[in-house]
């Protein structure tokens, strides 16, 4: 049953269904804790809301069995459905167990085998269907209406959101100094507005800022636009945040209460995840995160001192196979790492001229491969300790010195692909490269290989997964101008995301792509 909601506008109403949400039945008051060395580096007070602390490593557990409490009689009776792709899946699955709810919970087959089995093991019925939480999602509603359960939704609920919104409840109680801000990540924007909603109506002069990744900012987008737009792809890296339209009634609130949106990348994710470990000793996982890489970029882009910032640590439900991902690219994130391309004659000496002039910095990655005479490629990594301007001053210098280069730090293709792929060029007529995201699951390859690798020939593959529901794939293929319009058509049917590489200059640069 739909109950009409409190009116946006009404903030007496929405603080009511916050401090009256029953959340401690299952969930843990989390610590306030400082971050003592991220607060020396950025010359602020930083302290960090531990949601990661929470019985199913989540605050989403809050919002979910708040909703749950709140269920009339015969909607218990009926049983409950959530479509959830981890965090909100094990909430209902720990929330509905406390209250003897019959549960079922719609995943994609892509889920890692872990929160499916934690849901399990809570006595909720895993149903995995489809690659995407878009898949899941349309078998969850045949579901819903074949068993008429009722539907626990993730984000866009009340009572979801009242219950979230005490997270603010609690930091407000347990801080008491100044706050200047507050960073707090979005996906559906069920936490961000409960959370916004409470801080607005204590203190309004906290600035609330939501961070999102860039590769699915559907509350930027959504403010853009006055309304919710539905973004046509979302990256898969943050998961826990990779939803493609932001909740009608999160983004009603949202509208009037939060002051800024902040976007951060994948490298800056992990980042923060490493800034995190290093103050805790806990390992969060993307979307846990997330607010702190906003926090740091808006610390770069408004220097200041002296101020106090809170971040909300989301989540710590991170797959292990992650973790060379995320240490692999976290000195990017923090440009403590600088990726080139560099150009060197191809004679006996060149090498050690290369390493002399760049003095005493620590090499990070050195490739290469024979190419023939004349020239060689390099495929450079060097550590960095001044960050940007360290590396735009490196790349001078070695221009400086004579060598053509090429700065790829910030090159998706390179970073993910080129780095493995260091080779000479191909005898091929004509090469078309493009970047795939395959689904996690078994017979992805082959349905790759019967819609294109049947019909083209291909020549070159390089896989490369970092423990998500999608790997990355770079693949080549040989195509002649005539039949582009062909390959176009079988590239749509096969249905996975991509994009194509062929002129990027990393892959131009080391022989792997053609102009």
């Amino acid at each position: 049953m739909n109950r009409p909601h409190p009116a946006i506008d009404d903030a007496s109403a929405w603080l009511r269904a916050i401090l009256t949400a029953p959340v401690y039945d299952v969930a843990q008051r989390t610590p306030l804790d400082p971050a003592r060395r991220l607060s020396r580096r950025l010359g602020e007070t930083i302290l960090l809301k531990r949601e990661d602390e929470q019985p199913v490593f989540s605050f989403k557990v809050r919002g979910a069995y708040t909703r749950l409490a709140r269920l009339t009689p015969e909607e218990r009776a009926r049983g409950v459905l959530a479509v959830s792709a981890g965090n909100h899946a094990q909430g209902v699955a720990l929330g509905a167990r406390e209250l003897g709810l019959d549960a079922v919970i719609v995943m994609p087959a892509t889920t890692p085998r872990i929160k499916s089995d934690t849901v399990q093991a809570l006595g909720a019925r895993a149903e995995l269907h489809g690659d995407s939480y878009d898949d899941a999602a349309a078998h969850g509603m045949e579901l819903l209406a074949r068993e008429g359960r009722t539907l626990i939704h993730p984000y866009d609920d009340q009572d979801v959101i009242a219950g979230q919104g005490t997270v603010a409840m609690e930091l407000m109680a347990d801080h008491h100094g100044r706050i200047d801000a507050v960073f707090i990540p979005v996906g559906g924007g069920g936490l961000a507005a409960g959370m916004a909603t409470y801080i607005k109506a204590l203190d309004p002069s906290i600035r609330v800022i939501a961070v999102e990744p860039d590769d699915a900012a559907c509350l930027k987008a959504a403010c853009e636009a006055g309304h919710p737009v539905r973004l046509d792809h979302v990256g898969i890296f943050v998961d826990g945040c990779a939803v493609r339209e932001i909740g009608a009634l999160p983004f009603a609130l949202l509208r009037g209460r939060i002051d800024e949106v902040i976007t951060v990348d994948a490298d800056q994710v992990c980042a923060a995840i490493r800034d995190v470990f290093e103050d805790t000793r806990s390992i969060v996982e993307p979307a846990g995160a997330l607010a702190v890489a906003g926090m740091k970029r808006w610390c770069a882009e408004n220097p200041g001192s002296g101020r106090t910032l809170v971040a909300v640590l989301s989540g710590a439900n991170m797959n292990f196979d992650r973790l060379g991902y995320v240490s692999e690219r976290a000195g990017i994130g923090e440009q403590n790492e600088a990726i080139f391309g560099v150009t060197i004659p191809e004679r006996r000496g060149a090498y050690l001229e290369l390493i002399r002039a760049l003095g005493q910095r620590a090499i990070t990655e050195f490739n290469y491969r024979y190419h023939g005479p004349g020239q060689a490629q390099i495929y450079l990594g060097v550590q960095l300790k001044g960050g940007a301007a360290e590396r735009t001053a490196l790349r001078d210098m070695l221009a400086g010195a004579g060598y053509p280069v090429a700065d790829y730090t910030e090159n998706e293709t390179a970073r993910l692909h080129v780095r493995y792929l260091v080779g000479g060029p191909a005898p091929l007529q004509r090469e078309r490269l493009f970047r795939f995201e395959f689904p996690e699951r078994p017979g992805a390859l082959r349905h790759f290989l019967e819609t294109l690798g049947s019909h083209w020939n291909i020549s070159l593959f390089h896989y490369r997964n970092h423990g998500a529901a999608d790997g990355r794939v770079l693949c080549g293929f040989e195509v002649a101008e005539p039949d582009d319009t062909a390959f176009a058509a079988d590239l749509e049917k096969l249905g996975y995301w991509y994009t194509e590489e062929t002129g990027n200059p990393a892959l131009l640069q080391f022989g792997l792509g053609s102009a």
